[in-house]
């Protein structure tokens, strides 16, 4: 199939992509373009770099599936490797691999990412390719009868490990019939309602330049990264921005109980927080490594150094655009939930009660800009963060400016954001394992 020139640049950009920040690594290294059909383009130039990771994202996730098709975003995100107009499945597979690249993709709750990482003299390539995936999938019938049944092993992957269904059960019981609750992979009976020209529908509804992002970060010029994007993506009809979702209504509170057959109790403590473009996330931020973000936090350091009731403890948190979620795993013996539990609570009170005091709440901001500064040595982690921005909509934020906000939190944003999230009325838990229903007897009233 013959494929002309896709179109142009919006006027000015191509000379004049906005220059969104002074990074540290080069004067003007991230930078923004919007095409005329609404693609997006931003880039991050990183000196020293050999290698380009880049990526298009589509503002459609399992959170924008339509009712009755969960998992719909996650099958369509499957069955395009399956071939398309110009390349079989083998020769899409060889495409990047056969000069040393890699070639992922992935489905979250509000958009899907199909990634490549190239040396830099392989990014024309690389371009080619995902615009190949995402503009020109055959969605066969027989093609998504194949990935159905790969997915269906994928769901019973997840059915058998603990640690991963104890966060899927606990976010549809957090957040209820609300969009936000849905695996991402759907079902096994949603899956067998979704036919090819759902998947069809989908593509063609989401799968537009409105609801497109293209990114790039390692050894890449501005200039020459938004052709090569004009190129593949230049002629894409704009279409309609997906919509986000409708704000969740009050989450659940409480304990749950699920018996399972397995060695450990898994145990998620989850509370709501606002949504990711909200002030309060950095604040959070140093609340959640405070609590349990590496081997120095209080819960590791109560829960498995002084008691032993647990390998692996930590917190998590998780940011959509309409709300939240941050909270607390830990996998422990049977007969030991509740200790474990009680333990937790103690931990939480502390905090809600005390906040983080002059010389934690220091060495916790260090430990959270180290890690932030650290990370993004990597052209993978820089593009995340570069299309993260974009996909929200929302003004990239230097690594210079981000410290500047962390070190700006004060000892009143912790001990008030403490008391919130963990308020024991705000807190829903879910318990998985042989004794699931021990480890929840546990009275979860008066924590502090």
């Amino acid at each position: 199939m013959s494929r002309n020139p896709r179109g142009r640049a919006a006027s000015g950009a191509l000379a004049n992509g906005t220059t969104l920040t002074r990074d540290g690594v080069a004067a003007g290294a991230c930078r923004f373009t919007r095409l005329d059909n609404g693609v997006e383009v931003v880039t991050e130039a990183m000196a020293g770099a050999r290698s380009v990771a880049t990526g298009a994202w589509v503002r459609q996730g399992a959170a924008q599936d339509p009712d009755g098709r969960a998992g719909a975003s996650h099958l369509l995100e499957h069955v395009v490797f399956r071939g398309t107009e110009r390349r079989s499945r083998r020769q899409i597979a060889l495409a990047l691999e056969s000069v040393g690249g890699t070639l992922n993709a992935y489905t979250a709750r509000e958009h899907t990412g199909f990634e490549a990482r190239v040396l830099d003299r392989h990014l024309p390539e690389a371009v080619d390719v995902l615009a190949d995936l995402v503009r020109h999938p055959l969605l066969r019938e027989e093609d998504v009868d194949h990935e159905k049944e790969v997915v269906c092993e994928e769901i019973a992957a997840v059915e058998d490990t603990p640690d991963d269904l104890v966060f899927e059960m606990h976010g549809d019981g957090l957040w209820g019939g609300h969009p936000y609750g849905r695996p991402i992979m759907g079902s096994r009976e949603t899956l067998a309602e979704t036919s090819r020209n759902d998947l069809a529908e989908l593509h063609g509804r989401a799968y537009t330049g409105a609801n497109l992002v293209l990114a790039a970060a390692g050894a890449v010029e501005h200039d020459e990264f938004t052709e090569l994007v004009v190129r593949g993506f230049g002629d894409m009809e704009p279409g309609e921005e997906v919509a986000a979702v409708n704000p969740p209504p009050r989450p659940a509170r409480g304990t749950t109980a699920v018996s399972r057959g397995s060695a450990q109790v898994h145990v998620v403590l989850g509370h709501p927080t606002p949504g990711q473009s909200h002030p309060d996330r950095y604040p959070l931020l140093l609340l959640s490594a405070a609590l349990g973000g590496g081997m120095s936090s209080r819960l590791f350091q109560r829960i498995r150094e002084e008691l032993a009731l647990a390998y692996a403890v930590y917190s998590y948190q998780s940011f959509y655009r309409r709300a939240g979620v941050c909270g607390t795993y830990l996998g422990t013996r049977p007969g030991s939930g509740s200790a474990a539990l009680d333990a937790v609570r103690e931990v939480y009170g502390d905090l809600a009660r005390e906040g983080l005091a002059g010389g934690e709440l220091r060495r916790t901001k260090d430990q959270v800009k180290g890690e932030i500064v650290l990370s993004l040595e990597s052209p993978a982690a820089r593009l995340h963060r570069l299309a993260g921005f974009a996909l929200v909509g929302e003004a990239f934020v230097p690594v210079d400016e981000l410290t500047r906000r962390i070190d700006r939190v004060s000892e009143d944003d912790i001990l008030r954001l403490a008391g919130e999230v963990m308020d024991p009325e705000r807190q829903y838990i879910l318990c998985l394992g042989p004794e699931g229903a021990e480890a929840a007897q546990a009275d979860h009233q008066d924590w502090r």
